[in-house]
């Protein structure tokens, strides 16, 4: 197969290895920040020796209200973040946000995980643990109180954390559903 061939296979760009050559970001990513949650390293054991690949779980976010998270496999640390990167940007989800925090408490279950997110005062600042805390703080907020409860897993912690933020409704929305002030949704 010449050079020609293999860098065109798949409609990708390779470079001579066969790799994926990186792409330059898209003009709406450019904004968006990461953060490494967790790197593990597993082994396989092979007839010359233990053969080793990472796996990266990866937050990225705008800290407006937009995050996503992903998973990224592969040889080299880097790659496997790269990967990981790429995951999320392909996943990113709105979150509702009201003065810097989150609007209401939410729980959010996936598999052994379970968190409990709560609204905060302004100054409180990120009050959670090490997964939670990364996805807060790509999200944008600010000020938020909260618990896992169950799983320490860092991909639980992150996927419970997600399903709590998704379950979250937007203030604005529920005032013009009920017909009333923003000001009565809260002290009404």
């Amino acid at each position: 197969m010449s050079q020609d061939n293999r860098d065109n296979r798949g409609g990708q760009n390779r470079d001579r290895n066969g790799n994926r050559e990186q792409q330059a970001p898209r003009a709406g990513d450019t904004d968006l920040k990461e953060k490494v949650v967790a790197i593990n390293r597993v082994a396989k054991v092979v007839k010359g020796g233990r053969r080793f690949s990472f796996s990266a779980i990866v937050v990225v976010g705008d800290g407006n209200g937009t995050v996503g998270y992903g998973l990224g496999k592969a040889n080299e640390v880097t790659d496997a973040i790269a990967k990981g990167i790429d995951d999320a940007k392909k996943n990113l989800v709105k979150v509702p946000l009201y003065k810097h925090t989150v609007p209401h408490v939410m729980e959010g279950k996936y598999s052994g995980g379970y968190v409990l997110v709560q609204p905060a005062a302004a100054g409180t600042g990120v009050i959670a643990g090490g997964a939670m805390r990364a996805v807060f703080e790509s999200a944008g907020i600010k000020d938020v109180l909260a618990k896992s409860k169950g799983s320490s897993n860092p991909h639980n912690v992150v996927k419970a954390t997600f399903d709590a933020l998704n379950k979250m409704r937007d203030p604005m929305q529920i005032a013009q559903q009920r017909g009333i002030s923003l000001q009565q949704v809260f002290h009404g």
